[in-house]
């Protein structure tokens, strides 16, 4: 039963051409006796009567305009040769509900007006002399009631049809647009991870240069001091790659892969690490933490450890070769304060802006990108008395 369901889906042509083929044999058994008690003359009109409307059946899906047009001639050409009402006008009310369902709006309009205006014409053409004034009348109104059910159902179909159509490019439209959300947050999310592989590169390679300078220049005076520095450059190494791996590896897959597979983001625990190393690379540096020290946001810690990174790597590139730098950290009921200043020589504030001298860095356009996305202000720039301050406040609760 399946299987005929979707074959009669798949071909409602040859439905209709068999209802067609019905309507036909009924039509031209019962219309020829009428006929021919009415005279040869009429007997002859029934069979191209008949077949014309049994073809508005079989058609009516194809074309439901031009059957409309063909069904309101043929009932014209009926009311004038006198050829009275056959089964095959039933042919009528199908084209109404056909066309209001499907048709064009003007073919609609058609198929309500000839529709209604039937029966008051089959009624003026072929009066019941049985029945008076008043009963044709209710005959006349009882017939017209089954063309304006025919046409209110099929425009309700249509109706109902068009808002299907509607939720359905709604839903495509949505899914689009959730598409197209998706890649902007993949997009974002890359250029993210690009600025921390800047912060990355940035630190270790100028620890690791600052380091091979050093070593350079104590090689032969003092080998241990070198060797230290070797082992540091080798460690720094190390660790930059080991957190490049992990971005490139992001960025390359455009996914996040699990937590477990990578080393964890640096928070603000790691900033004494951080700290320990400039100073190992040469760059003396204060340290010094107030207030209650608690958890704090994934992103707030993040954001501080790559503040205070950018800074001192900003410090060892501008500040000169007997630059000092400091490092405080506030613990605040609603927020955390960071204020990282040097003593250095400094530069022009727009190499800063740009970061680097090279002009390749974010510098301090990175660093507001960043408290930006936690809700956190930032105020940098030169010192009075020389050098460069960056002060930052970053809240604890997102700002809405």
């Amino acid at each position: 039963m399946q299987r005929l369901y979707d074959f009669l889906r798949r071909h409602p042509t040859w439905v209709d051409g068999f209802w067609a083929v019905i309507l036909f044999g009924i039509s031209v058994v019962g219309g020829a006796a009428t006929g021919a008690s009415r005279g040869t003359d009429r007997a002859a009109l029934v069979v191209p009567v008949v077949l014309l409307l049994s073809l508005v059946v079989a058609l009516r899906r194809r074309t439901p305009e031009r059957m409309l047009v063909l069904a309101v001639a043929v009932g014209l050409g009926q009311l004038a040769a006198d050829v009275a009402p056959l089964p095959a006008d039933f042919a009528l009310l199908v084209i109404v509900y056909t066309v209001a369902a499907t048709g064009a709006r003007w073919a609609s309009r058609l198929a309500l007006t000839a529709g209604l205006c039937a029966a008051p014409f089959a009624t003026l053409r072929w009066p019941s002399e049985d029945t008076g004034t008043a009963g044709n009348i209710a005959i006349t109104v009882f017939q017209a009631v089954p063309f304006a059910l025919a046409w209110v159902l099929g425009d309700s179909i249509r109706t109902r049809r068009a808002y299907f159509a509607q939720l359905e490019e709604r839903a495509a439209r949505l899914e689009k647009e959730r598409e197209a959300q998706a890649k902007v947050a993949v997009a974002a999310e890359r250029a993210r991870i690009a600025r921390e592989l800047h912060d990355v590169v940035a630190h270790n390679v100028s620890v690791m240069v600052v380091q091979a300078d050093g070593a350079a220049y104590v090689l032969d005076a003092a080998p241990d001091q070198a060797k230290n520095a070797l082992e540091t450059i080798s460690s720094t190494g190390r660790q930059a790659l080991a957190e490049m791996r992990r971005l490139l590896g992001v960025l390359r897959t455009g996914e996040h892969q699990e937590a477990g597979e990578y080393v964890p983001q640096p928070g603000v625990q790691q900033i004494e690490d951080l700290v320990e190393q400039c100073r190992e690379s040469g760059l003396p540096v204060d340290f010094k933490i107030e207030g209650t020290s608690r958890e704090l946001p994934s992103g707030v810690e993040l954001t501080a450890y790559r503040i205070v990174q950018e800074a001192l790597t900003n410090t060892r590139k501008h500040g000169g070769p007997n630059a000092g730098a400091s490092v405080r950290l506030v613990y605040f009921d609603d927020g955390l304060g960071l204020l990282v200043e040097d003593d250095g020589k400094g530069a022009p504030h727009e190499l800063y802006e740009e970061g680097g001298l090279d002009g390749q860095g974010h510098g301090l356009i990175g660093m507001r990108e960043r408290v930006g996305m936690v809700g956190g202000t930032l105020d940098a720039g030169p010192r009075p008395g020389g050098g460069f301050r960056i002060s930052v406040l970053l809240p604890l609760k997102p700002a809405h």
